[in-house]
């Protein structure tokens, strides 16, 4: 089972932001910066981090919301959300982004990592993936129904990595015109794949009665890991 730990990442004068860092049985490995939910790194997240670990992989959970709610978790309910949903009000996109870049730097540095690392992730995360691939050049991105990746296709010219979009064909809060205009703009490019699933929003998690679809859970993943194989393998 993977092993974990707190590892800080220097913000200046705003602090350190504590990143939660699973490292495989093998002790090393390639890395991937994992971006949490709205929910903050709880129990969901950090079961995603366990078969990423289990795989191989050396993982690196941010605290997003660090600088206003340090440790925040919620359940998955209908109160949760809505909690979680007002603390990401709360959140200043260009700071998260680039806190999530400074991690992805201090997760490329550690010992027990092997080359430039890469990023996923869910919902917000899924977002501030994209922003990450943007501007920090890991190995691979994959990004899942980040709600606010279609208006920002302006940086597509600036992502160089292999970058794999999954949505749901029926997700409330991101209309299908936004998944079309990302099928648009990575029409021709290499190395970006899109893969729409019969479900709605937040598919993969476990966690969440209201969003979770195993089908397209298990699809998804699978495809994940495909992806992961080719462009970030482990060994």
């Amino acid at each position: 089972m993977p092993t974990s730990r707190i590892v800080s990442v220097p913000r200046g004068e705003a602090g350190d932001m504590p990143m939660h860092l699973w490292t495989p049985t093998a002790g090393s490995g390639p890395a991937i910066l994992l971006i949490q939910e709205i929910f903050g790194v709880g129990p969901y997240i950090r079961a995603v981090a366990a078969r990423l670990g289990e795989a191989g992989y050396v993982v690196g959970a941010p605290d997003v919301f660090w600088r206003f709610a340090p440790g925040w978790e919620s359940g998955h309910d209908q109160a949760g959300l809505e909690a979680s949903l007002e603390q990401a009000g709360r959140l200043d996109a260009a700071d998260a982004a680039d806190d999530c870049a400074a991690a992805l730097a201090v997760l490329r540095g550690l010992d027990e990592t092997s080359g430039a690392p890469g990023v996923m992730g869910f919902c917000l995360g899924g977002t501030l993936a994209w922003a990450v691939a943007a501007a920090a050049q890991p190995a691979a991105c994959v990004s899942y129904y980040g709600s606010g990746v279609p208006g920002m296709l302006d940086l597509i010219d600036s992502v160089s990595c292999p970058t794999l979009f999954h949505f749901g064909n029926a997700d409330p809060y991101i209309p299908s015109e936004g998944v079309e205009a990302i099928n648009a703009a990575i029409d021709g490019r290499s190395g970006f794949v899109l893969n729409v699933e019969n479900a709605g929003h937040a598919f993969d998690n476990h966690e969440s009665e209201m969003f979770w679809t195993e089908s397209a859970a298990q699809a998804a993943w699978a495809k994940t890991m495909a992806f992961l194989g080719e462009h970030l393998p482990v060994g």
